[in-house]
């Protein structure tokens, strides 16, 4: 018995390497005839979070075209948040159904209550976030595919 531990399989022990490695998997345990082998490989989670976040730092190179738009209108859009729909749940907003199609919305425009205004990604789930009333936008104040907090303020209807 204490001759099979000592020796180890290491055509075993590459076999395993390489099917942990073409299954993406982090861990393989085989027991075998007394001896238990367990394969794992450490998984670094920072570089996914990164990718996540990637687009980040675009979204600033947008923000000086919108922060001059905000700048004239800051007296009342602070009047006016307490008006516009808030996002129900952390996310990345899209302005428009799909890449390069229309917008659901534009400032100016009249929208009915429970039409779509935009929708925020969560959790890889589109979740549309419909007008809680009729009227017209005012204001967008976000950008396409802009990360947002929860309660944070999206859309100006008056």
């Amino acid at each position: 018995m204490a001759d099979q531990k000592k020796a180890v399989d290491a055509k075993l022990v590459r076999e395993l390497a390489v099917i942990l490695n073409e299954t993406d998997l982090t861990e393989i345990e085989v027991e075998q005839d007394g001896l238990h082998i367990r394969v794992a490989r450490e998984v670094t989670v920072a570089p996914q979070h990164a990718m996540a976040y990637a687009p980040a730092p675009a979204a600033p190179a947008a923000a000086p075209q919108p922060a001059a738009a905000e700048a004239p209108a800051a007296a009342p859009a602070a009047s006016n948040l307490d008006q516009a729909v808030k996002a129900p749940m952390v996310g990345t907003v899209y302005l428009a159904p799909a890449p390069g199609a229309r917008p659901f919305i534009e400032v100016g425009a009249n929208v009915k209550e429970g039409q779509t205004l935009l929708i925020i990604e969560a959790m890889k789930t589109m979740n549309q976030i419909p007008a809680p009333k009729s009227g017209k936008v005012t204001q967008i104040l976000v950008d396409d595919a802009q990360p947002v907090e929860f309660d944070e303020p999206l859309v100006v209807i008056e």
